[in-house]
């Protein structure tokens, strides 16, 4: 088994050479025929390092960010450019840049990349499904907001159901509603920082769905607030965002913009990867 495995991430860093790089930046968003030291097809979120050529063809297009600084360059062909210390330089014409305030961490952006190319390589065997939405949140990891709206998965969304929220630990309800129907609750009342919660959805006194979840802290959740884009912000801005839920271990509310950024860039199937 362990030689099968060390002989699959070989396979992977060889078809995907630029995840194995020593990054300073990455690829923030593709579109058309981009090419990275020769080899076609960087996966998007593949890292660049110092000295790398990114070659863009015709009528395409890439984005550059890099990792320290936040500054992002897009890259329009026809043309060759080359990854230099702080900036990307041109063979044509210099490329586009903006500052942004993002800043990306490596361990975060190898562990997505990585994952991501395994996905799209191992999916590439079979016709890849839709990604579906979870049926019952939060019901693992973190969650980015104090007033998270509930929802769960009932045979009948019209029949009233229980909704109990507990903290871990203690017996007695910190929440409860009766007569909930549609399949989502709206907490009237904020939850406090860094806590654990249990909660659950019944019928007739059966369970139809639970989940376990912790709220972040008050630091983390000013941090998303103040970054959160809106939906017309920039794709690199969005995808940076959910790679920042990512990192914070709110991983059901990224798999979820994963899966509106899949929708989106139907081009790009590592999006639909990481939404799984």
């Amino acid at each position: 088994m362990k030689t099968m495995l060390r002989t699959i991430l070989a396979l992977l860093l060889a078809t995907f050479p630029a995840i194995a790089a020593e990054g300073i930046a990455f690829i923030s968003d593709l579109k058309g025929e981009v090419a990275i030291d020769g080899n076609p097809r960087p996966m998007l979120l593949s890292e660049l390092a110092k000295g790398q050529k990114v070659t863009v063809g015709r009528d395409s297009q890439a984005s550059v960010m890099f990792t320290a600084t936040g500054k992002e360059y897009v890259l329009r062909g026809p043309g060759d450019y080359l990854v230099k210390d702080t900036e990307i330089a041109g063979n044509i014409m210099p490329p586009v840049s903006r500052s942004t305030e993002w800043r990306t961490s490596a361990r975060v952006l190898t562990q997505v990349a990585q994952t991501s190319a395994a996905s799209v390589r191992m999916r590439s065997i079979a016709p890849p499904k839709p990604a579906a939405a979870p049926k019952s949140f939060p019901a693992e990891g973190s969650v980015a907001t104090l007033q998270p709206v509930f929802r769960w998965e009932a045979d009948d969304p019209t029949a009233p159901a229980e909704f109990t929220l507990l903290v871990v630990g203690h017996s007695k309800p910190v929440h409860l509603a009766r007569a909930v129907t549609g399949g989502t609750y709206r907490l009237p009342a904020k939850l406090r920082p860094e806590t654990e919660y249990a909660w659950t959805a019944a019928m007739a006194g059966n369970e139809i769905a639970a989940g376990r979840f912790r709220t972040l802290s008050g630091e983390a959740l000013a941090r998303i607030e103040a970054r959160r884009p809106s939906a017309r912000a920039e794709f690199s801005d969005r995808l940076h965002f959910t790679l920042m839920l990512q990192e914070m271990g709110a991983r059901q509310e990224a798999r979820e913009s994963w899966m509106r950024l899949s929708q989106e860039r139907s081009d790009l199937p590592e999006l639909s990867a990481l939404a799984r």
